[in-house]
């Protein structure tokens, strides 16, 4: 039997909180596969973390939206980390923790430690300039990564294809980048996500 089908799926259920990080020497930089979710403040990035892993509150959701400055990081049965950026694009943010925000993230990135990066935006509207500078931190970083469009249900059926094309356009994704239309309440969309993390966890392990 060749590695590849022996490989098994990481267990969802044996997931851990690791630890808030605020400077370089907080990040994980061993070999395990780092799964980084990045959202507006009120995108609802922590429900589509907590409806992925099936838990109700594991990713909490903060009462003061933009207010920390860090990242969260998931130990996800011993095999992934799940790494929860800080929210962006909070209106009443002061001009410092905006630089705090920006300068985490450059060095974050600068590190290459991303496997698979996870964009949250809502369906419901056309992505704003910080959503867009979001996919450019992923579109440089040179890895793969995945646009969720949550809210799924909050939008009429008809509405769907050109929602999808306005946030395609707008964030000027490449024809590789998947656009998943996602809802944290109903579930859609859970498996598709799930297919694609552990495609890439699976490239990651096999080399």
């Amino acid at each position: 039997m060749s590695m590849e089908h022996e490989w098994k799926a990481p267990n969802l259920h044996n997931v851990a909180f690791l630890r808030s990080a605020v400077k370089e020497s907080d990040f994980p930089t061993d070999s395990l596969p780092q799964i980084v979710f990045a959202g507006k403040s009120n995108v609802g990035k922590s429900s589509v973390i907590n409806k992925l892993l099936n838990r109700r509150n594991f990713a909490r959701v903060s009462a003061q939206p933009g207010k920390t400055i860090h990242i969260n990081y998931f130990d996800i049965d011993k095999r992934m980390y799940l790494v929860d950026l800080p929210g962006y694009g909070y209106a009443r943010v002061s001009k410092a923790e905006q630089q705090r925000w920006g300068t985490l993230m450059e060095t974050y990135f600068a590190l290459d430690l991303l496997t698979l990066g996870i964009q949250i935006v809502d369906i419901r509207h056309k992505p704003t300039w910080d959503d867009v500078t979001m996919a450019e931190w992923f579109r440089a970083s040179g890895k793969p990564w995945v646009i969720i469009a949550n809210k799924l249900d909050k939008i009429k059926k008809s509405q769907l294809e050109e929602n999808l094309a306005v946030i395609r356009q707008t964030l000027l994704l490449p024809e590789e980048v998947p656009v998943i239309p996602f809802s944290a309440e109903k579930g859609y969309g859970r498996d598709q996500v799930l297919a694609l993390i552990f495609d890439h966890m699976r490239k990651d392990d096999l080399g």
